[in-house]
């Protein structure tokens, strides 16, 4: 199986500005992502970045560099510029793994390149793990997904889905997933995406998995094969990261 994997990665978030730069058990956020990547039997890893600390930092640590635009509003948009930049050719797999996810396991950034590359039908792959804790549930930074019995997305929200009406909730907990932020989608189909508009629902959910789904794409979301971890979005997710970290190591 042949996949790349690209790993947007900016300095200025609005929410912990520099995170990629962060030290976690003495490296950069962004090189824990990027090594995991490299265990996952890519072909190659391409950190997309606008930031030069970022890019010098990423080269000392042996990565490939994509420059990109600093106006993008998400990180697909990134990858899309650096994908069409390197001319990767339309059945390219891509990969796309977000750089503030450093417990990502190499296993599932796998998962979804193999089954994109064995599902034809699918636009996109990503993965989810079950909710178990019911102020997860309805915490609007954790992104809820339902999906059919054949694993197909039906809907993405901040909000608690499915809305549990005449039933305990803790008999439906086992229907509550957690999307996960990874992507697997062939460069052309990555190409057409960035170039159709926003969709309604994806402005109002800040979701742009939304936009996808608004155009009739096929997004599979798989249970992921090994426990993903958490991301890290604002200065209490790294602290919490960090002391979690330091008591495993």
């Amino acid at each position: 199986m042949s996949f790349k994997v690209y790993i947007p990665a900016r300095y200025a978030s609005s929410r912990l500005p520099g995170k990629p730069l962060l030290s976690l058990a003495g490296k950069p956020l962004v090189q824990h992502v990027y090594e995991n990547a490299t265990s996952s039997g890519a072909d190659e890893v391409v950190i997309a970045t606008d930031d030069k600390r970022i890019s010098e930092v990423a080269r000392r640590f042996g990565a490939t560099v994509a420059w990109t635009r600093g106006s993008h509003l998400s990180g697909t948009d990134r990858i899309a510029e650096a994908v069409g930049e390197r001319g990767e050719s339309d059945d390219t797999i891509i990969v796309n793994v977000q750089g503030d996810e450093p417990q990502l396991p190499a296993s599932v950034i796998h998962q979804v390149a193999a089954l994109l590359e064995s599902n034809t039908a699918a636009d996109i792959i990503s993965v989810c793990e079950p909710i178990t804790d019911e102020v997860a549930i309805n915490d609007p930074n954790i992104v809820k997904v339902v999906r059919a019995p054949d694993d197909r997305a039906l809907y993405f929200s901040r909000a608690p889905i499915p809305y549990v009406v005449g039933e305990v909730r803790g008999a439906a907990l086992k229907y509550y997933r957690r999307h996960i932020g990874i992507y697997a989608y062939r460069a052309g189909y990555l190409r057409r995406f960035v170039d159709s508009p926003p969709a309604p629902l994806e402005r109002i959910e800040r979701l742009e998995q939304l936009r996808a789904l608004a155009g009739n794409a096929v997004i599979i979301v798989a249970d992921a094969v090994s426990p993903c971890g958490i991301g890290v979005d604002t200065r209490a997710d790294f602290e919490y990261l960090r002391e979690r970290w330091d008591e495993s190591g």
